[in-house]
């Protein structure tokens, strides 16, 4: 699959990825130093790389257009620029209903949801930059906007904040970016008037929870049993949370199964998505019976049932359709399960598989998964295959992200 499909301008991606520019920040430094041999005192910052590669690029100016053509070898139509018909200059954004604010709302909406999909393909360090200056485009027009459109931009922040607690999360940024984030969330649906929103952010604080099991069963618990309806797909998701937090603190059995047979049913009882699932649509759209499937599996390894999570990861795997990030993660945890059930060639093979996948986007969660396979094997580490893992685990593992500050 092309890394590059479902963002905003694909063209533009394909181009940058294909010289060897993985990175906004890699190709804004890229585009200064070209510049300096054309002779052109000309910088740009991230957030213009993230226009450029947005479903709206605009038109650059003529010294950009120099650049572009001279580091990416290609016409600016091969880019996904569109030639304007009239004169260029800067134009105010379509209106909606005649409300050029609420329009605003719409293009960060949609600039949000292109975030999403060139996470799932490229990793955190793509989309984190762009959704931080989305919150700050939020956070300013909600403080001049009336309602009711102060209240969508509250909630279209709500998502936003969640997806970059995520983003912060995948990085293997320190806890306190991820904490502030949902923090964020919470404060925004709630200003916002919108429990289950405040409730699904609960699950999403749950399980960035790994370090503390009683805090992830609370956190659970109160997301799908609050004083809000979730809806069905992502009260699936925190049932089987709550299940898997169990797990991590001793539990074992019926409590368990239980919870499981809960969120089975509750997917099953959902209504079918109305399209593909996106990060401003219906809470959870995202929440298969597949991923519940993959999820109960990582239960049955937390709960010392190694042997049942194998066969149910492997069953998973080998008719679920997931995306890159998914996909790394789940054949993360199916090596890890692998090594619990005493099999690290198997388990080493299947981290390798993982390790493919998640290295170069740099999924954080799938290489997390990775490290406790890595310590799993220890003991077998003189074994080809484990060493094999054990040192490209090594020399995959980046340097730490450089992330903002909230």
């Amino acid at each position: 699959m092309d890394e590059a499909a479902g963002v905003g301008n694909p063209l533009f991606v394909t181009a940058r990825v294909r010289v060897g520019l993985h990175t906004q920040e890699e190709f804004a430094e890229a585009f200064e130093a070209r510049a300096r041999t054309l002779g052109l005192s000309l910088g740009i910052s991230v957030r213009q790389v993230q226009r450029w590669e947005s479903v709206r690029p605009g038109w650059p100016n003529r010294a950009a257009r120099t650049v572009l053509v001279e580091l990416l070898g290609a016409t600016l139509e091969d880019l996904g620029f569109v030639r304007p018909t009239r004169p260029t200059g800067r134009r105010p954004l379509p209106a909606s209903d005649g409300d050029p604010a609420s329009s605003q709302l719409t293009v960060l909406r949609d600039t949000l949801d292109d975030a999403a999909r060139a996470d799932s393909l490229l990793g955190p360090r793509e989309s984190l930059p762009r959704v931080l200056g989305i919150l700050t485009d939020l956070a300013t027009a909600a403080r001049h906007a009336d309602q009711p459109l102060r209240r969508e931009l509250l909630l279209l922040g709500a998502r936003a904040a969640e997806f970059a607690a995520w983003l912060y999360r995948d990085s293997d940024a320190p806890a306190e970016h991820t904490a502030y984030w949902h923090d964020r969330a919470v404060e925004f649906a709630t200003m916002g008037g919108d429990g289950a929103l405040h409730g699904y952010v609960l699950l999403r604080k749950a399980q960035a929870a790994d370090d503390d099991p009683a805090r992830m069963r609370d956190l659970a618990h109160a997301a799908h049993a609050g004083p809000w309806s979730l809806p069905l797909r992502p009260k699936a998701e925190a049932l089987q949370q709550e299940a898997r937090a169990l797990a991590l603190t001793g539990v074992r059995g019926d409590p368990i199964d239980r919870l499981l047979d809960q969120a089975h049913e509750a997917i099953v009882a959902a209504s079918p998505p109305a399209g593909p699932a996106t990060c401003t649509g219906p809470l959870g759209d995202a929440y298969t019976l597949e991923r519940l499937m993959a999820q109960s599996a990582l239960c049955h390894r937390e709960s010392g049932q190694a042997a049942r999570s194998v066969e149910e990861f492997r069953s998973c795997l080998a008719s679920a359709t997931f995306g890159p990030r998914d996909r790394a993660f789940f054949t993360a945890a199916l090596s890890g399960a692998l090594a619990g059930a005493n099999e690290p060639d198997e388990a080493a093979l299947a981290g390798l598989d993982a390790l493919a996948i998640a290295a170069g986007a740099g999924f954080g969660r799938a290489l997390a998964e990775l490290d406790r396979t890595s310590d799993l094997l220890a003991s077998h580490s003189r074994r080809p295959a484990v060493r094999q893992l054990r040192q490209a685990l090594r020399a995959a593992r980046l340097p730490a992200p450089r992330t903002a500050t909230p």
